[in-house]
């Protein structure tokens, strides 16, 4: 027997498939389509029910006004309310399911879009934004503009009920129809660029500002807010101008589909009423002809009402799928079975910044043995900074290989090196929060831990002065600090959970002699507990603590020093040099 031929996929169905396939946010999307055919299973009862006024329509005209029977008035009446109160419950029920849906879709694309963001961010991207499409995308699904579409198929329902009425309302219904949808589609066309440029612009806008205003203390001392609300206020007509545009493209097209509308209704109104006259409908199927022409023509007077919101969400789509496109699941490693010994290699790292000729790390090659303590020295913009990121594994871009204990840093997921490592930024960022919650990391609070660390970095009896202790909140930033008590607290973070390698960039930068003292207690004992430790300073006093001192100039690494003597002075300790290969504990 011959096989017989597979029957050949729709092609409505086909389309969904390569929908599924084409991203990682399509398929996040194609999982919800249990929900989505729920959504059309109640969408189409909804319009099926949305001709129960016409039909009242016709049986009152037709039937109570010509029979006077009082009863069955009552009887359509009852059947009226009931089927209305039906259509008004699966409305209900749509708009929670596609409620409910947006959220479940809020808390699957949550993670992804917060890892993405945040790669975006540590490669000096913007990134906020990316929030706020999430946020548009969900608040697309329970919109106008997504019940036009789900509505727009049934248009040809209500012409086919026109046409069975009288073929010329059911032509003139394609008509209208006709001419709706192009309105619909040039408004598309016109509406589209000027709408995407004003939210852009208005975006910009606001960024730009926040940033300016970020340091309102030095704005303020300089002289400089004037100058500062110029440019704002150049940004601010430039914003109104394109916002401007899109708004006057938008009432501009609404003015005509309002035109046609009403033409529609009168010109239906006009038809019905000849062929009333002429006796070839009914008056009652004059009136309900009226009726079904303003249904058929809705979904498209919806979709264009609510195109901002189609725009919006489509660009939010793409903004979505390009992201989590670029930025993927990284994948996990698996948990090493005992604590790093937190030797470290760089091999041949480079780091190079779009719009900069030279590398901000240039080839760097170094060996630091665990237990051993590393200073690293040089003038702004030598690539210290870059130096400690790379050391770290946070710089997505960078060219070469950081081995930490042999493994590449870059397979061990930063949950898992994050135990093994502290960080103390030449920027200090605290969040807001209490100064335990800081210290421990927002992790499991370990009060043992927390005292630990901060014994450690000298700051315990200065946490205990105030008021509420390690339960004192630090504000946004730790706004509620100084530099100088921010600078210790983020050290005591850096040490907490006895990490086996502690980077500290400038961690003496804002640090009074009593910090500086507390800072050089808490490097010699990480030496003692054999912790690798690269610092980077100016200050003679904690180089001299150090094993050896990698000198960086223009990015590359050019030699290593023997630490300065206590009695040596900075510009002494510059005087000895030998080669750049290893560094010994």
């Amino acid at each position: 027997m011959k096989k017989t031929a597979r029957a050949k996929k729709p092609a409505w169905l086909e389309r969904l498939a390569a929908f599924a396939e084409r991203s990682e946010l399509s398929r996040i999307l194609y999982s919800f389509r249990r929900e989505f055919a729920y959504a059309l299973g109640f969408t189409a009862l909804i319009n099926l029910l949305m001709l129960t006024p016409t039909l009242y329509m016709l049986q009152v005209f037709d039937r109570v006004m010509m029979s006077r029977n009082e009863f069955t008035l009552y009887a359509v009446t009852l059947m009226l309310f009931f089927f209305l109160g039906v259509m008004s419950f699966s409305e209900w029920v749509r708009s929670r399911l596609l409620v409910r849906l947006g959220v479940r879709l809020d808390m699957r694309l949550n993670p992804r879009v917060f890892g993405a963001a945040f790669e975006m961010l540590d490669r000096g991207r913007e990134s906020g934004r990316l929030f706020g499409s999430m946020a548009r995308l969900r608040q697309f699904l329970t919109g106008a503009g997504l019940f036009a579409i789900l509505d727009a198929p049934w248009t040809p329902a209500y012409i086919l009920v026109l046409f069975l009425l009288h073929p010329l309302l059911g032509a003139l219904a394609i008509v209208f129809c006709l001419i709706l949808g192009a309105a619909a589609y040039i408004s598309g066309l016109v509406m589209e660029e000027p709408l995407e440029t004003a939210v852009e612009t208005a975006g910009m806008e606001s960024r730009h500002l926040e940033s300016r205003l970020r340091h309102a203390a030095a704005v303020e001392a300089m002289g400089m807010l004037e100058n500062i609300r110029g440019m704002w206020w150049r940004s601010h007509l430039a914003a109104l101008a394109q916002g401007r545009r899109g708004l006057d493209a938008q009432t501009r097209m609404q003015s005509i589909t309002t035109f046609m509308r009403l033409m529609q209704q009168s010109m239906t109104l006009a038809a019905g009423a000849v062929l009333a006259a002429q006796g070839e409908i009914s008056p009652g199927a004059m009136i309900a002809a009226n009726a079904l022409m303003t249904r058929a023509t809705f979904p498209l007077d919806a979709l264009m009402k609510a195109w901002k919101d189609v725009v919006a969400a489509k660009k939010a789509f793409l903004e979505l799928e390009a992201a989590l496109a670029a930025h993927p699941v990284r994948a996990m490693a698996a948990a090493a079975t005992h604590a790093p010994g937190a030797a470290l290699r760089l091999k041949h790292v480079t780091v190079n910044v779009a719009g900069r000729e030279r590398a901000v790390l240039d080839d760097v090659s170094l060996r630091i043995p665990a237990g051993s303590a590393l200073g690293v020295r040089g003038p702004s913009g030598s690539g210290k900074s870059t130096l400690a990121r790379a050391l770290l594994g946070i710089l997505p871009d960078m060219q070469g290989i950081v081995l930490f204990d042999r493994a590449p840093l870059r397979d061990l997921t930063r949950t898992e090196a994050g135990g093994w490592v502290g960080y103390l930024p030449q920027d200090v960022e605290l969040f807001d929060g209490t100064i335990a919650e800081n210290v421990a990391r927002f992790g499991k609070l370990d009060s043992a831990l927390v005292i630990e660390a901060c014994q450690q970095a000298g700051v315990h009896e200065m946490i205990l002065r105030f008021s509420r202790g390690y339960d004192t909140p630090i504000g946004v930033g730790g706004s509620f600090l100084s530099g100088g008590q921010r600078q210790r607290i983020g050290l005591a973070r850096a040490l907490y959970g006895n990490p086996r390698l502690v980077v500290l960039d400038e961690p003496n930068a804002n640090l009074d002699d009593a910090g500086d003292r507390a800072l050089l207690q808490a490097v010699i004992a990480l030496k003692e507990r054999g912790v690798t430790l690269v610092l980077i300073s100016h200050r003679p006093r904690i180089m001299a603590a150090m094993d050896s001192i990698l000198v960086m100039e223009e990015g590359r690494a050019l030699r290593l020093e023997p630490p300065p003597s206590v009695d040596k002075t900075a510009d002494d300790a510059m005087a000895a040099v030998m080669p750049v290969q290893s560094v010994q504990a």
